[in-house]
């Protein structure tokens, strides 16, 4: 429990991805870059002798959103945390996603309770209990299979006794191999790939997922980022 205190204490990250407008672009075939260029895709390959497939995940950035949010970022740092970095903030929210995810999709929502807020985990359990075994398997999100992610809203804002908080909106989009009735997630991407020969195929869907984490700067507060908010589009909306 202490490890999962500390994984939303502080957060890290490898480079910072530009907020998208709208859905992310999927393609089946590789996109050229030129050598050296970073890129906020994120591809998933699957080789069959000489035949490879690949999904890239492309996000449409929204200069209005990405000029918003880093005028909050350096608010954040001029007036709040003189050491906070989104590009280490989204790695650690990335880390966190997947811990929640997982401990989500198997029920165990004791562990929970020192990394989303109380009023969000009693809403959790209720939720979580009407879904499937496939939907709740669906929830959970593996490193390596987290397609893109990007900032969404950010704020600052304070309450009637004076205490200071931010939040900032993180959202995923993440690839799962759950068995879900295709009615059951109307507008979710559908891909298959061929694993090891022609008979044998592996779907994956791609499923987006909202988290919200916050943050109280009153003086003399713990600094722990704190999960108030959690939609796995078609899942937990």
């Amino acid at each position: 429990m202490q490890r999962s205190v500390l994984l939303l204490s502080r957060l890290y990250t490898r480079r910072s991805l530009w907020p998208q407008w709208g859905a992310p672009l999927v393609s089946p075939s590789q996109l050229p870059r030129p050598p050296g260029l970073p890129s906020p895709n994120r591809g998933y390959s699957s080789n069959s002798g000489t035949e490879s497939r690949k999904v890239v995940v492309v996000g449409l950035p929204n200069p209005v959103i990405w000029v918003r949010s880093r005028i909050y970022f350096f608010l954040i740092r001029a007036y709040f945390d003189r050491e906070f970095n989104i590009e280490e903030f989204t790695d650690g929210a990335k880390q966190a996603f997947t811990l929640v995810s997982k401990l989500l999709s198997q029920c165990k929502f004791d562990a929970l309770q020192n990394l989303i807020s109380s009023e969000l985990l009693q809403d959790i359990k209720e939720k979580c209990s009407s879904l499937s075994d496939n939907h709740r398997n669906a929830l959970a999100a593996h490193s390596d299979e987290i397609m893109y992610t990007t900032t969404g809203d950010v704020a600052i804002y304070y309450d009637n006794n004076g205490k200071k908080f931010v939040s900032i909106l993180m959202r995923f989009w993440y690839l799962t191999c759950a068995e879900l009735p295709d009615e059951s997630l109307e507008g979710t991407k559908v891909f298959q790939f061929i694993m090891g020969d022609e008979t044998t195929k592996n779907t994956k869907r791609l499923l987006t997922a909202n988290y919200e984490f916050r943050r109280e700067f009153t003086q003399g507060v713990k600094p722990d980022w704190i999960i108030t908010r959690i939609e796995h589009s078609k899942l937990l909306d």
